[in-house]
């Protein structure tokens, strides 16, 4: 595995190393088709089936695609948790390809490229991966723009603007921050250069592209008031303390093997041929500095972080220099942390234990997995135990997308009625018919508060799962029966609630 450049010499391309890089890919896509079908929806997967009925060029808390993809997946594969999972378990494997051949294009050999594809077995790659979210493409998306950057700045070949471009804008569709990233690389070229890309007609060119593929989507933020900064807004005001707190530390468990992508962070300040690349090393500081003053979530910076891993893996593999202790130690190493982000990410320790280990409250999407059956058969006993007058005016009225979505999944073959919910996109999708005028509540609040939305209600206990795992449904949500006396015409409009 020993890799040798000659101090000063121009970097090229080494041949792809599609056998070894490619097992390495396969291997992680596997996995998650292995256990896909494991615990049970996310809270988020359950959203994105809601919002996959109802195709938008957006939403207001995202852009269309990871919904539609998911609504995709269903009508190919069927309506099944394995079959919302496809994407994702090959988006990884891409991911793995992407972080190979950035490796390769700073001159990386098959060393280098089959260390780079391993930075997908970390935390958190395996865990946006796993339950379908919108990380996994954002993941290829912003991997995919760096690579044709570094080809443009490293390789001189100004056209890789214009591709940079046209995955921006493809990109605009699965999340807006993507345009965070090309901020970051502004501010990095500004400082470490070089500058005179920024009068580039090539990269001007490759930003016409982005707006104009990425156009309708931005258009549909001008005409419904920017909906997402609104959800910047309220997300900041959650979670912003937390979220500040958690920045650094979460910089060091985001992937495996920390010291590969410092590694990189560090190359590319000193190594005098990377110079022309040197802007990414300064766009990671910068854009730690804007996620801390947005107050923006800690796994942001994911896609530049997977980024220099794969930079770092040249200098990591260099550092080994023929010696078969450091190759033990780095083996080692990879296999350690592999192992721990399989435990932590995926479905490997059964349900009815998690409860007895530390994962759940290390990692909130575990345990955002488990329980939603049994919260919805709670919502049906409750619903049944009904006079049949009020069951016949009844509606389901959730505080959180999660569990509108696991009613709307699990609750309909037990003869539920519809459900509504005020959070983000579905508020849009209401008000109830104004002569339903029973509500059956799922609330994470008191009494006194449930009171205050719905007047006269009653409480039907709170929600718990079998697995004895805490998640964000069982610290505090109750079930009420209300009775409105206001019509829901005019309740709805203060109902409506980002986060």
């Amino acid at each position: 595995m020993t890799e040798t450049l000659t101090p000063g010499a121009q970097i090229g391309r080494r041949p792809m190393a599609w056998v070894p890089v490619g097992l390495i890919a396969l291997s992680a896509t596997l996995l998650l088709l292995i256990t896909a079908g494991r615990y049970g929806y996310h809270r988020d997967e359950l959203y994105f089936r809601v919002l996959g009925d109802h195709p938008a060029w957006g939403y207001v808390d995202q852009p269309p695609f990871t919904p539609l993809l998911d609504r995709l997946a269903i009508e190919v594969l069927g309506d099944s948790l394995w079959a919302i999972r496809v994407p994702g378990a090959l988006m990884v494997g891409l991911a793995a390809l992407l972080a190979a051949a950035l490796a390769r294009e700073v001159g990386g050999g098959a060393g280098a490229q089959s260390l780079a594809a391993t930075v997908v077995f970390g935390t958190f790659p395996l865990s946006a991966a796993h339950v379908g979210s919108t990380a996994a493409p954002d993941l290829l998306v912003w991997l995919g723009v760096l690579l044709f950057v570094v080809r443009a700045l490293l390789h001189d070949q100004p056209r890789a603007w214009l591709w940079a471009g046209l995955v921006t804008g493809f990109g605009l569709y699965n999340k807006l921050l993507v345009i965070l990233l090309l901020l970051c690389l502004a501010g990095g070229l500004l400082v470490a250069g070089p500058r005179r890309v920024l009068r580039s007609p090539w990269l001007w060119g490759g930003v016409a592209i982005a707006l104009v593929v990425g156009l309708p989507n931005l258009i549909y933020q001008v005409a419904a008031d920017f909906p997402q900064a609104k959800m910047a807004e309220a997300i900041a005001e959650d979670k912003g303390t937390d979220s500040r707190v958690l920045l650094v530390p979460f910089q060091l468990l985001l992937i495996s093997l920390p010291p590969v992508w410092i590694a990189g962070l560090v190359a590319l300040l000193r190594d005098p041929r990377w110079r022309p690349i040197r802007a990414l090393a300064v766009a990671y500081p910068v854009m730690l500095v804007l996620v801390l003053v947005i107050s923006g979530q800690p796994y942001y910076p994911l896609g530049l972080l997977t980024a220099l891993f794969a930079i770092g893996a040249v200098p990591t593999v260099r550092w080994l220099d023929g010696r078969r202790s450091r190759l033990c130690w780095l083996i080692a190493g990879s296999v350690f942390f592999a192992g721990l982000a399989v435990v932590t990410s995926l479905p490997v320790i059964p349900e009815g234990s998690l409860a007895d280990t530390t994962v759940p409250a290390t990692n909130q999407t575990v345990a955002d997995q488990i329980g939603w059956p049994d919260y919805v058969a709670q919502v049906a006993a409750v619903y049944r135990a009904l006079p049949a007058d009020e069951q016949s005016r009844a509606v389901l009225f959730t505080g959180n997308y999660g569990e509108a979505g696991a009613l709307n999944r699990f609750g309909r073959p037990l003869g539920l009625p519809e459900v509504y919910s005020g959070q983000n996109e579905l508020h849009n999708f209401g008000p109830p018919p104004d002569d339903r005028t029973v509500v059956i509540a799922v609330l994470q609040t008191g009494p006194a508060r449930a009171a205050a939305m719905f007047g006269s209600c009653t409480e039907h206990g709170a929600l718990r799962n079998a697995a004895g795992v805490e998640n964000e449904e069982t610290e505090g949500a109750h079930i009420y029966v209300c009775h409105p006396a206001t019509p829901w015409h005019t309740l709805w409009p203060a109902l409506q609630h980002y986060s």
